[in-house]
């Protein structure tokens, strides 16, 4: 009998055991929805992938960097991490600028950058001395600035986006390339205006063919230039060939033989990216680079031509935020209020 006793109480205890179990998981139960919510965030396969933007806040024009910010957190969905360049003395404005607008939603890093790794590298030119700043280089110095990412973007601050930033990240570079420009001579619907407006849009606009040590390069000066207003960017690429050490060194021959200056092209900091980079560089949809905007107050491109554009850029002297300018209007629509009244536009009523 007592063996029998024993077997039932075993049976019983594990029949409760067994019940507890049951009545557990129903309280604690995981909906499985959940559960794959959970498998797919923890899976860097499903990760979503964060797209890296680099753009300069630079004294007297940080209207600039806020409206490109805000045109490109607006026109999209995916998972943007602005990184935002400036000199020690302006990083505090444009921090308050975005944490007191709108954009204190978007993900972003401020970084200093040093004007010192730029002495003895800058030739001075007086006649258009806002070409010399700082920040006009920090392109140069990408992969010291922005350490964790395999593809980078860049953007000049005087430009606006009216598309899908991943249609720009997810532009293919070629084996080999460190990155991807727009090419001057890509787009037929540009060149009524590089024309009326008496732009050059070759090698030869940029630099002194007269220089031998120009002529050596063994590069034609009717070669198309691009522009590096807009870069998608390789880092692996980029240090790998030693693309700033490279710039670097045209930078110093320049201060020392005078090879090309911001009277040709308009640029200094264009120039040295022409040689390092000629053929050796992909491409950008022409879409998403519409160049010019800035080059004259009178010359405007048709209304219908701009709604079609991925990016519009206004390089040149004629700034969308000062007076005169063209196409202000496509500018503005963008453009958040300073916060603290520092920075305002310039019209013709103010």
């Amino acid at each position: 009998i007592l063996p029998f006793v024993s077997v039932n109480q075993i049976l019983l205890l594990l029949l409760i055991l067994t019940v507890c179990a049951i009545l557990y998981n129903k309280v604690h139960q995981v909906p499985s929805a959940l559960k794959n919510e959970t498998v797919d965030l923890e899976s860097p396969e499903e990760m979503e992938e964060e797209i890296p933007v680099v753009i300069c806040a630079a004294a007297g024009r940080m209207g600039a960097a806020i409206a490109a910010i805000n045109s490109i957190y607006s026109n999209t969905e995916t998972n943007v991490l602005f990184y935002i360049v400036g000199l020690k003395t302006t990083i505090p404005h444009i921090r308050k600028w975005i944490e007191n607008s709108k954009l204190k939603e978007i993900k972003f890093k401020v970084v200093e950058f040093n004007p010192m790794v730029l002495k003895g590298k800058i030739r001075q030119d007086a006649s258009r001395p806002e070409l010399l700043q700082p920040l006009n280089f920090v392109r140069f110095y990408l992969p010291l600035l922005i350490q964790k990412h395999e593809k980078v973007i860049y953007l000049d601050d005087d430009i606006i986006v009216q598309g899908d930033i991943q249609e720009l990240y997810d532009t293919k570079l070629a084996r080999g390339h460190a990155a991807a420009f727009s090419d001057d001579c890509d787009l037929p619907s540009t060149h009524e205006m590089v024309r009326s407006v008496g732009m050059q849009n070759t090698y030869m606009g940029f630099l002194d063919y007269r220089k031998q040590a120009i002529r050596d390069l063994g590069i034609s000066p009717s070669t198309c230039s691009f522009n590096p207003g807009v870069i998608v960017a390789n880092m692996t690429e980029w240090k790998h060939q030693r693309i700033t050490k490279q710039l670097e060194k045209w930078m110093q021959r320049n201060v020392e033989e005078n090879l090309y200056s911001s009277t040709l092209g308009g640029g200094v900091a264009t120039s040295p990216m022409l040689i390092v980079f000629h053929g050796k560089y992909s491409t950008i949809n022409p879409m998403w680079h519409i160049r010019h905007l800035g080059w004259s107050p009178d010359t405007r491109y048709s209304e219908h031509f701009l709604q079609e554009a991925k990016l519009l850029h206004w390089n040149g002297r004629y700034k969308p935020w000062d007076y005169p300018s063209v196409h202000t209007d496509l500018w503005e629509n963008w453009f958040i209020p300073d916060p603290s009244g520092k920075f305002k536009l310039t019209r013709p009523d103010s």
